[in-house]
Parts: structure tokens; C-alpha cells; sequence
């Protein structure tokens, strides 16, 4: 799955220039417009024998290509494997935290379209990945069932699946015919490839209608591409590794209705890859897709809405460099939920303010250690909660804004039993999140953004990083990082 990860990637940047993120500058929204009834209906009609199958067949293609191609160890199946599978039970795994926090949600991403395309709801396409995830957990592979993994796939998936399928859903049009209809088709099946494969499947891909087939018709949408440098710092290591970043949010929905019970019908999305030596290429991937809400002020002076979201944060970086082997950050809550606050000034005057809160329950998360070195890992497993804050202050209509992000995380590590040697132990039938610990990581990111035209922005960004982590059986650590960058953004 590793070979996957630049694949990846590109899905979701793709994904987020077709759609995208939380403006800082009061924006003009593209043109909006209804879905139609005649496609609700004739695309709204579950099939879930379509839906299974398709799950089914996700898991055993993938288990072909990972024993027939890949030739991995755990895949030669066998009663045995699976009976034993069934009976001992879910295990904390000891893979990478970009495989864990990132690439299962996405796979979990797949299941979920299989039953969304199919006509499921968001709730209902839940059920699927989390069958699906079961699925390959206790049957599809030798090793011992993942406790993480049937948690963060399914969960996860959800929030990447639902994006992933409203965005495609913008690219797609049935009324369109030749070259475009071919690239439209493209597109959407490289943003959500399930989508894509059950509209051929279906023979939609190539079907023209009188209507769009879009589902969620022309939502209120925001995309901002930023293009630039980045430099990232390990507070006294005097390496600073500077090299290529690009930036990409979007901001999809209306922040503000006067109540929703429609999953995912605002949401934002952000995502920073890097070009720098010794860096991952996804150094940060967040998600926060409203459940529901209600707007408990509404005037013209002021807007306050309270909801329910779920969030999917994915924190990235490696050594600065291999003479130092310090590493900045590592943080993964695929499993995270909670109540968020957003309030809105006056937009009619000249300075307008905004800001949110978010309080969430982090259900499973990932945290860099300093001592857990075992296998794949170098971070401890870990549930806990999350406060997210943010203001932000702009003036005029793509002229100047600045913002403030401050977010905490307060994630608890119970760990293996004291006296454990880790040199000695078998890392497959190791139970253990990790250290025993109580850690927390806290990010403040500052951006400045200066209007050069009605598309195109100075922004100026500098983020900072603190950990301190208290350990049951070792000293206590406290560790800082930084990182600036300079970007050209593009606004669509």
C-alpha cells in the first residue's frame, strides 16, 4: 500500500482544485444551483446487492494484487488463519502513521463510495466500509485483526469518501457528449474511483440525459490554489531544509443556514504538499464536514451557528536532516468528532470578522514518541480530545486578510506493561499503543493575505509546533518546531 501513497496524493489534490477551503478573503461564490428532482430520484435508489458486491470485490482484488503481484507474506490465506483471526481478537498494528492515518481512510474512502454511488446515504454508506473493513481485518490477510485499523479505515473513510463524492459530482454532467463527456467521466472516477467504476458498470458513464446528474446540484464553492516555498525548522538543529510547497483549500457549502441535517453539505478542506529533502510529500491534510446545525443568531449584524462535525486532521513531517535525526512533528485523529461554533460580523462593512471553536472527542489518534521505535513506528497510538479555535479579520473584497488558528490536542497513550523489552518481544502479537503517556501537541498558524488582483493573493504563512509529552517510565519531553512559507495563491 505504500507504493500507493503518491497515487494517492494526487486524487486529493485533484479532488480539491476540481472543488475547494476556508477562505481568508471574502470571496465571490461561483454560481449556484439546485439539484434536480429527476436526478434525485433516478440516482437516490440504493442497491445493495450492487453495493456488496462491490465491497466484496474491492477486498478480494486487493488481496489478489498484494499475493499474485506483490507477493506479500499475509496473504497466503487459510482455515486456520482465519479461525485463529476470529478467535483471538483486534491488536494495536505497528505500521507507518501515513498507512494508519492516511492511506486506510482512504481505502475506507473506497468502501464508502461503493455503497454511495449505489444510492446509499452518508449514514448508511457508514455500515458498508465498516463491513468492508471487518471484512479484510478477520478474513482477507494472516495478520492478527487491527484495532486501529477498523477504527480509523471505516471512520476515516467517511469524512474522505464524502468529499471525494460531492467533489466528483461537480465534475460530472450528463448532458455533455464527445471529448468533453470523456473527460468529465475521467475526472470524476480519478477523484472518486468507485464512483467512477459503478457508472460504467451501470452504463452512466456514456448515457446522456436531459439532465445534469448532479446530485447536489451547484453548491456555494470556494477553491484557492497556493504555489510557493516552504522552510521547516527542529528548534536547535541548525539545518532549515527550504524547498517547493503548494497549498490547497477549499471551502465547499454555506457556512451559515438557518438549520441542516445533511451530512457534509458544508465542509472544508486543506491539504500542504511538499518538494523539500528529507520531507513526506502530504505534510498536512485537514477535513471538518458539518453533521448538522442550527443558526441561533441571525441578524444583519451578526451570525452565530452551533453543529455537530467531524474532523480528519493528518500532520506529516520527517528527520530535518540525517546527521541530526530529529523529527519536528507527528500527528493523526482519523476517528474525531464534535460540537463546533462559527460566528460572522457585519459583511456589508468595510473590516469583517469571523471566527469558529471546535470541542471534539478524538476516538483514535496518533502522536509522535520519543521512545516507541518498533517495526514501522515511531509514534504511540492514543484517544483523547481536541479544542480548535480560529479568528480571522479581512477587509474589502480581495484586498487584505490575516488569521489566527489555535489548535490543541490533548491525546492519553496506555501503554505496554512495565518491565516490557521491546528488543524481545514479537511485534506481531504485541498488544500495545505504545508508551504510556499523556501527550499534547499544540499548532498556532498565522496567515497574512494581500490582494494583487481580484484572482490572485500574497500569502504569507508561519506555523508553530509544540509537544510535551509525560511519560510513565521515562523523563518527560517537551519538543518545538516552526515552519514559514511564501505562496502565490490563485482564487478561483
Amino acid at each position: 500500500m505504500r507504493s500507493a501513497r503518491f497515487v494517492l496524493l494526487f486524487v486529493l489534490t485533484l479532488a480539491a482544485v476540481t472543488a475547494f477551503g476556508q477562505s481568508r478573503i471574502r470571496t465571490r461564490y461561483l454560481p449556484q444551483e439546485a439539484p434536480d428532482s429527476v436526478d434525485l430520484e433516478y440516482y437516490g435508489k440504493p442497491k445493495f446487492w450492487q453495493a456488496t458486491a462491490l465491497v466484496g470485490g474491492l477486498n478480494v482484488g486487493t488481496w489478489a494484487w498484494d499475493r499474485y503481484v506483490q507477493k506479500a507474506p499475509y496473504t497466503h490465506l487459510s482455515y486456520k488463519s482465519v479461525k485463529r483471526n476470529l478467535t483471538t481478537g483486534f491488536i494495536w498494528d505497528n505500521d507507518f502513521l501515513s498507512t494508519n492515518m492516511f492511506l486506510h481512510p482512504y481505502h475506507g474512502n473506497l468502501y464508502f463510495n461503493s455503497a454511495r454511488a449505489s444510492g446509499f446515504n452518508y449514514w448508511q454508506s457508514g455500515l458498508f466500509a465498516f463491513a468492508g473493513s471487518a471484512m479484510w481485518e478477520t478474513v482477507m490477510e494472516t495478520e492478527y485483526p487491527s484495532t486501529n485499523d477498523i477504527i480509523a479505515t471505516p471512520i476515516g473513510g467517511m469524512a474522505i469518501g464524502e468529499v471525494a463524492f460531492r467533489t466528483s459530482d461537480l465534475i460530472l454532467n450528463d448532458r455533455t457528449v464527445g471529448w468533453e463527456r470523456f473527460g468529465r467521466e475521467a475526472g470524476a472516477f480519478i477523484v472518486s474511483p468507485m464512483r467512477g467504476l459503478v457508472r460504467i458498470i451501470n452504463g452512466d458513464a456514456w448515457r446522456r440525459r436531459a439532465t445534469t446528474g448532479r446530485q447536489f446540484g451547484l453548491p456555494p464553492i470556494i477553491v484557492e490554489v497556493s504555489l510557493g516555498a516552504r522552510g521547516i525548522c527542529y528548534k536547535g538543529v541548525p539545518d532549515f531544509p527550504v524547498g517547493m510547497a503548494a497549498e490547497i483549500n477549499v471551502t465547499y457549502g454555506k457556512r451559515f443556514v438557518e438549520s441542516s441535517n445533511t451530512p457534509f453539505d458544508y465542509f472544508t478542506f486543506r491539504a500542504h504538499l511538499n518538494a523539500i529533502s528529507n520531507q513526506p510529500v502530504l505534510s498536512q491534510m485537514n477535513i471538518i464536514g458539518r453533521l448538522m446545525s442550527r443558526e441561533v443568531l441571525e441578524s444583519k449584524s451578526h451570525h452565530l451557528s452551533v453543529g455537530a462535525y467531524q474532523h480528519f486532521d493528518f500532520y506529516d513531517s520527517d528527520t530535518i536532516s540525517k546527521a541530526y535525526g530529529k523529527t519536528p512533528y507527528k500527528l493523526g485523529t482519523p476517528a474525531s468528532a464534535g460540537v463546533g461554533i462559527f460566528y460572522r460580523g457585519d459583511e456589508s462593512k468595510p473590516w469583517v470578522l469571523d471566527a469558529h471553536m471546535h470541542a471534539n472527542a478524538v476516538l483514535l489518534g496518533g502522536i509522535l514518541t520519543d521512545h516507541y521505535f518498533f517495526k514501522d513506528r515511531s509514534y504511540n497510538m492514543a484517544s483523547g480530545f481536541a479544542i480548535k479555535s480560529g479568528v480571522n479579520v479581512n477587509y474589502g473584497v480581495d484586498k487584505f486578510s490575516a488569521s489566527v488558528d489555535f489548535d490543541i490536542y490533548r491525546l492519553f497513550t496506555w501503554g505496554y506493561s512495565r518491565g516490557t523489552d521491546l528488543r524481545k518481544v514479537n511485534y506481531r502479537t504485541l498488544d500495545a499503543m505504545g508508551d504510556d503517556s499523556a501527550a499534547t501537541f499544540a499548532m498556532t498558524d498565522l496567515r497574512l493575505d494581500y490582494g494583487l488582483s481580484r484572482h490572485l493573493l500574497l500569502t504569507a504563512g508561519f506555523t508553530h509546533y509544540y509537544r510535551s509529552t509525560h511519560y510513565r517510565d521515562f523523563e518527560n519531553v517537551k519538543a518545538t518546531a516552526y515552519s514559514v512559507r511564501l505562496l502565490l495563491t490563485y482564487k478561483f
